[in-house]
């Protein structure tokens, strides 16, 4: 298998993966909180291919030699952590967060972490005089002692903007404080790794202490009534799209003209 074969197989698959990628985005276009996902190209392998000595001629400036790739990979896959467009709910219980932090959810036996808001009480099966905080997929929302966040049936409950969750029985009635939700701020995007439903976990081998800042960010806080839309920018999608598959018809026809000299090869040794 020649050098242009190579380099055309590697870069269709490479280049498969990236429109996976935008087809992902595009997918979750309305999904509230959602933050697109990027992957960007890099040489699989390069090496230099020395050139003889005759074509060192008078007036050349560049040295002997040029470079041979074998394709380019995706090395990683990132999340754009910039924030969407608000959407007013009027819902005391919709959440945006301002800044970079997440809201901590129970999901099963893991800890996982969202930027999805639209969050609702229901009953607590725990506690009958209770109600809970759970997510739009019933996940409890947790407090910053890690438990799920409660507050007692018959109660109007409000939150403001760092998390506090305020409830009274009647409007006279002084707000009392039921909890605070967990709202969380990565101290580094690659502590965390992207997870089914529109949320995030902590990457393999990374604890809470390293991913996450303990010091308070005045820039984090909460909207209720509000909730994040989707960053996905659907024109930047679409105009990503039509380049990548301009590149992969360009990779085809490379590799069909690799197969054809090859093809012609062997028929001049037969």
């Amino acid at each position: 298998m020649n050098n242009s074969t190579i380099a055309a197989v590697v870069s269709m698959s490479s280049l498969q993966q990236r429109l996976d990628i935008i087809a992902d985005n595009v997918a979750n276009i309305d999904t509230n909180g959602y933050k697109s996902k990027e992957g960007s190209f890099e040489d699989v392998l390069t090496r230099v291919q020395q050139q003889s000595k005759d074509y060192d001629q008078p007036g050349r400036s560049m040295p002997l030699g040029f470079n041979i790739g074998f394709g380019v990979l995706v090395p990683s896959i990132t999340s754009n952590w910039e924030e969407g467009p608000l959407q007013e709910t009027g819902k005391p219980t919709d959440l945006a967060l301002r800044g970079n932090g997440l809201f901590g959810v129970q999901v099963g036996d893991t800890m996982a972490y969202t930027r999805q808001g639209n969050f609702n009480f229901i009953p607590d099966s725990a506690d009958p005089k209770r109600m809970v905080l759970v997510d739009g997929q019933s996940n409890p929302v947790l407090n910053t002692q890690g438990r799920p966040m409660t507050v007692p049936i018959g109660v109007s409950a409000a939150i403001d903007e760092s998390g506090q969750v305020l409830t009274k029985v009647n409007d006279s009635d002084k707000p009392q404080v039921a909890g605070r939700i967990m709202i969380v701020e990565p101290s580094s995007q690659n502590a965390l790794q992207a997870a089914d439903g529109n949320y995030y976990i902590l990457a393999d081998g990374v604890t809470d202490q390293q991913a996450f800042t303990t010091k308070a960010s005045t820039e984090v806080g909460v909207s209720s009534g509000y909730l994040e839309k989707s960053n996905v920018d659907l024109a930047e999608q679409t105009t990503e799209m039509m380049k990548i598959q301009r590149t992969y018809q360009l990779m085809s026809r490379a590799l069909s003209s690799s197969d054809q000299m090859l093809g012609l090869a062997n028929n001049l040794r037969g």
